[in-house]
C-alpha cells in the first residue's frame, strides 16, 4: 500500500511539473528581431508585470485574443517587465497559477533608457502597454493603456 501511495505521489508531482512551462528571457533586440523574422505574422505584444494591478486585470483579454486567432498568422506575446529577483521562479509560479495561454517572455534588460527606444521611441515606459505589429503591412500601433480584446481585434482585423 505504501508503495502504491509513493508511486501515486511521484506521478502527480511529475504531472504538476509538466504543467510548468519555460519562460525565456529576451532582450529588446531579440524581441524585435523575432517580430521582423515573422514578416507575414501580426504580433500582439503586451508589456506587463505581476506587480502592476491594471496589467494583471487585463491579462484575460490576451487569453481571449490567443483563442480568437488560434491557427491564424497572429501571435500573442506577453512580455514581463518583472524585476530580476522575480525571474524565473516567481514569474513562472504566477504564470502557472493564472494558467495564461499566450507565450510569456521576460525582458531581461533593466535600463529603460536603452530598451524603450528599441521597442517604440514614443513609449513613456508606462505599463500596461500593447504593441501591434505587422512588418509586411508596415503596421505598428502602440497603446499605452489598458485594453479590451475587441479593441485589439478590430485593429488586427483591419490590417490589410
Amino acid at each position: 500500500m505504501k508503495r502504491i501511495i509513493a508511486i501515486a505521489l511521484l506521478l502527480s508531482a511529475g504531472s504538476l511539473s509538466a504543467q510548468t512551462r519555460n519562460i525565456p528571457s529576451v532582450t529588446a533586440d531579440k524581441l524585435m528581431a523575432r517580430t521582423a523574422a515573422g514578416k507575414d505574422t501580426t504580433y500582439i505584444i503586451n508589456f506587463w508585470a505581476t506587480w502592476c494591478a491594471p496589467c494583471v486585470a487585463e491579462l484575460p483579454q490576451f487569453d481571449v485574443l490567443e483563442q480568437r486567432y488560434k491557427g491564424k498568422k497572429v501571435k500573442v506575446l506577453l512580455v514581463s517587465l518583472d524585476f530580476p529577483d522575480a525571474y524565473p521562479a516567481q514569474l513562472k509560479a504566477y504564470v502557472d497559477k493564472k494558467e495564461l495561454k499566450p507565450e510569456v517572455l521576460w525582458l531581461s534588460e533593466t535600463d529603460a533608457n536603452k530598451f524603450i527606444p528599441k521597442i517604440n521611441s514614443a513609449w513613456s515606459g508606462a505599463i500596461p502597454a500593447t504593441m501591434i505589429l505587422n512588418k509586411a503591412r508596415n503596421y505598428n500601433a502602440f497603446l499605452e493603456k489598458t485594453i479590451k480584446d475587441f479593441e485589439v481585434s478590430t485593429m488586427v482585423d483591419d490590417i490589410k
